[in-house]
Order: structure tokens, then C-alpha cells, then sequence
């Protein structure tokens, strides 16, 4: 063979095999590719949902039927539509919360966080479920004395505390640059909600909160009041933990759907009804109900009172207080009837229809003699009856978180008049976060019993 067409052959070959080599490369695909879970995967496949949640009562408390709170209740329905467990860490302050956001074990922090721009340069903000305005709250008592404010220019010279890195610090410390004179404290020691009740007893003069939180709390403190909005509509939204796209797409499309069921309403509803739930009338209304409504009732407060072993004008006080002897009562909250069940509890207590005023009666004096078995054998006589009824509105853990205090504190828990100096202290957040339940109204259930007590003296000087 020539070796001119020898030497051809053997390029050819080389090149063949050279493009055929390159082909095969570049056409690779390896079949074992490995894939990074997403956020989203590793929740699922774990089952848990890891959330830090503020203790308030406008993100997360415990209640008398366990955990409550418009944020967790959404968070709750969330954690249901991914099929998995809720986890709570429970912070005390939105410092607090934004320190643990930082934590990679956690996938979504709540602590009512309004999406303002500051933040967003610095958090990860999932969708945004609820609309707020921040609002100068202010004593009532300014507004008597001819000096509640109406402007921001009005603030001037004013005590004035808000929470330290809160959205709130950041409107007060704009509105210093914009050159208005306030001098305002900042504090990581007290939530809004103790910074309110601060306003209420005159230790302050305002302080600034969302217009949800005010809402909230402007029937348990009925000396504060609403000067003027000093920001525009804010968004609130959770925080959700770094690199979680599939998470937030998943959000979106869930809170969608949560809203156009109709769910988002009530929830709201649920929680931000203005209706109060105690409607407090004067005397000369309850001496006429004495009259009126309670002759309607009153063999079934002494039916069930004799069955259950509890003195009848306490059953019958107790009525009153709750739903003012008015079968159809409902409240904010979504307790109903004469003695103001929740469905879970009328559920427990066998109690098919809330309405009808003697099973509600039956199931309320049944329920106050469940909470009279718990109270300690050590607190005996009338007390045994005031610490049951303490458990029926706040929670039975609660009262045992006040009697731990009241024994901290030197005083004997196991006398009412002791109690009742621990429960109020269970609302701020220096006693309340050393406390296996948190969080709780404590001076409801004292103005609850005392309440109670007061009309059952009434009905005995009527000789009903």
C-alpha cells in the first residue's frame, strides 16, 4: 500500500476516534445526580415546622383550652396543609425574635414584624398576611386635663417609651431626623402590651403600637386611647430562614388559597371583633335582671348546683358575669350561651347545644366542679370555689404558675387574697418568662372572681 494513502487512513481513524471520544464527553449525563434537599423538603421529610413565636396576646398565648393567638392559629393551618408538627419557641420581645431568627434550625419566626423597608435589607420576608397602621396611643386621663395630643408637633415634652429595635424606635428616631422634638426611651425590659398598661395607670404619657395591638387590648385598658396614626399602612409578615424559595412559593400559594376559602375573615374576626366580651351594666340593671331574666333560669342554676355540689348563687353569679343571663350570648372568641362555652369544651363536657340554656347550664357547673377537683387540698373553704373560678376563665396552669409566684413573693398561695397578688403579675415579662405557662391576662380572672362575688352579695341582700 502506497504510503501516502497508509498515512491518510491512519489520520482519518485518529480523527474519528478523537470526535467520536469528544461527542460521547459532552453528551454525558450522569445518571446518579446528586440533589440539595430544599428547605422545604427537610421540613417534610422531618415532620416538624420549627417557628419562634412572641408571647402576646396578638401572636401567641396560652389560653384556658391551650394554645392561642391570631399568628398561631395561622401557623397552626400551615403546619396542617405541609402534614407536619408545630414546634414553638416561645421569645418575649422582637429583639428577642429577630436574635433567633438567625438560628438555621428555625424556618419561620412570628412576632407580628411589620416589612419595612430597613428590614427588608436584612430579612428574608415571606408573604404578607396582615395590614397595620402604627398609632400614638395615649393616656385619657391628657385628654381631661386638656392636653392629649393631636399632632406630632403635641408630642413635645411628653414621657414617651417604645420597644428597643422595633419598627416603633424606627418611626420615632424619623421622625427626630425630620427635626420634631420627642424624647423617647427605648426598652427591651417591657412588651407593648405592658408599655400600654403602663399608659393605663398614668406611668407614662404614650407609646406607640400597631393598630391591631390596640384593638386587642383597648378593652382590658380603658384609660388608654388613640391619639393619631403617625405611619402609613404597614404589611406584616413572617421571617423565614435563608436560601427557602420552595418554602415561600409553597407560602404564597397556601395563604392564597387560605384567603379566597374565606378563612383569613374569620380568623380576623375570630381575634379582632370589637365586640366586648363582658358587658359591665350598673346596679340598678342587675337588680332589674334579677327581676326579669333570672326567674327564667333559676331552677336549672338550682338543679345543677344541687347535683354538682356548688352553692347556687355562685352558679347563678357566675351566669351573670359571663353572659348576663342571656341564652344567645356570643362573644369575639366564639364562646356562646349562658355559661359562655368554648365548642371545644361544651364538646368534652357532652354539651350538643351551647344555645339551649340548660345543657349550657348543666355543662357549666360541671365544668366549675372539674376545676374545683384540681384546686390543691391545701386551699380550702370559699377559697377552693374563687381558685375554680379563676381556672374557668384563665386556665388552671395559669393559677398554678400564680401560686409558684405567690409562694416566690412570700405570700401564702393558697389563700385567694394572696393569689390575687401573683395572678396580675403574670402579664408582665419578668415573671411571666420563668413561668411554665407564660403569658396570661392575670388580672382577668381577679376582676373575674371579685366580680362574681359582688353580685352574689347583691342577690343575697335582694333575698332571691
Amino acid at each position: 500500500m502506497d504510503k501516502s494513502i497508509k498515512a491518510s487512513i491512519i489520520i482519518f481513524f485518529a480523527i474519528s476516534f478523537f470526535s467520536f471520544g469528544w461527542l460521547s464527553h459532552t453528551a454525558y449525563k450522569p445518571v446518579h445526580r446528586i440533589e440539595v434537599p430544599s428547605i422545604l423538603d427537610k421540613i417534610k421529610r422531618s415532620k416538624v415546622l420549627n417557628v419562634v413565636l412572641l408571647n402576646s396576646p396578638s401572636t401567641y398565648y396560652i389560653g384556658p383550652d391551650g394554645p392561642k393567638g391570631f399568628e398561631y392559629d395561622l401557623l397552626n393551618d400551615y403546619a396542617r396543609h405541609l402534614d407536619v408538627n408545630l414546634k414553638v419557641t416561645t421569645v418575649n420581645t422582637i429583639k428577642e425574635a429577630i436574635e433567633l431568627s438567625t438560628n438555621p434550625d428555625i424556618h419561620i419566626t412570628s412576632a407580628s414584624l411589620a416589612k419595612t423597608k430597613m428590614r427588608e435589607k436584612i430579612f428574608n420576608f415571606g408573604p404578607s398576611y396582615f395590614e397595620v397602621q402604627e398609632q400614638i396611643i395615649c393616656s385619657r386621663q391628657m385628654l381631661w386635663d386638656g392636653v392629649f395630643p393631636k399632632n406630632v408637633e403635641d408630642l413635645a415634652g411628653l414621657k414617651i417609651i417604645v420597644g428597643e429595635d422595633t419598627s416603633y424606635s424606627q418611626t420615632i428616631k424619623q421622625l427626630q431626623e425630620d427635626g420634631f422634638d420627642i424624647n423617647a426611651t427605648y426598652t427591651s425590659e417591657f412588651s407593648t402590651e405592658e408599655l400600654l398598661s403602663k399608659v393605663a395607670t398614668n406611668e407614662i404619657d404614650c407609646t406607640i403600637a400597631d393598630s391591631n395591638i390596640y384593638a386587642l387590648n383597648q378593652r382590658y385598658f380603658p384609660n388608654i386611647a388613640l391619639a393619631f396614626v403617625v405611619s402609613s399602612r404597614e404589611q406584616l409578615a413572617w421571617v423565614l430562614t435563608p436560601n427557602s424559595k420552595e418554602l415561600e412559593a409553597d407560602m404564597y400559594s397556601w395563604l392564597n388559597s387560605f384567603n379566597q376559602s374565606g378563612k383569613m375573615a374569620q380568623l380576623k374576626d375570630h381575634y379582632y371583633s370589637y365586640a366586648l366580651f363582658f358587658d359591665y351594666y350598673n346596679t340598678s340593671m342587675f337588680y332589674k335582671r334579677i327581676k326579669v331574666r333570672l326567674p327564667k333560669y333559676a331552677k336549672y342554676f338550682k338543679k345543677y348546683a344541687k347535683m354538682y355540689n356548688i352553692p347556687y348563687l355562685v352558679l347563678a353569679a357566675q351566669s351573670y358575669q359571663e353572659s348576663h343571663w342571656n341564652p344567645k350570648a356570643k362573644s369575639q372568641t366564639g364562646v356562646r350561651g349562658l355559661m359562655m362555652l368554648t365548642l371545644p369544651t361544651a364538646k368534652q363536657l357532652g354539651v350538643k347545644n351551647r344555645l339551649d340554656p340548660q345543657e349550657s347550664i348543666k355543662g357549666g357547673a360541671r365544668h366549675l366542679k372539674q376545676m374545683i377537683k384540681q384546686v390543691p387540698l391545701e386551699v380550702e373553704g370559699v377559697d377552693r370555689l374563687k381558685f375554680a373560678l379563676a381556672a374557668y376563665n384563665v386556665g388552671t396552669g395559669h393559677v398554678q404558675d400564680a401560686q409558684i409566684l405567690a409562694k416566690k413573693m412570700g405570700l401564702n398561695q393558697n389563700v385567694w387574697n394572696d393569689l390575687k397578688q401573683a395572678l396580675p403579675l403574670l402579664s408582665q415579662k419578668k415573671y411571666y418568662k420563668t413561668l411554665k405557662h407564660g403569658y396570661a391576662r392575670g388580672s382577668e380572672p381577679v376582676k373575674y372572681v371579685d366580680s362574681i362575688y359582688d353580685y352574689i352579695d347583691i342577690m343575697q341582700r335582694s333575698k332571691e
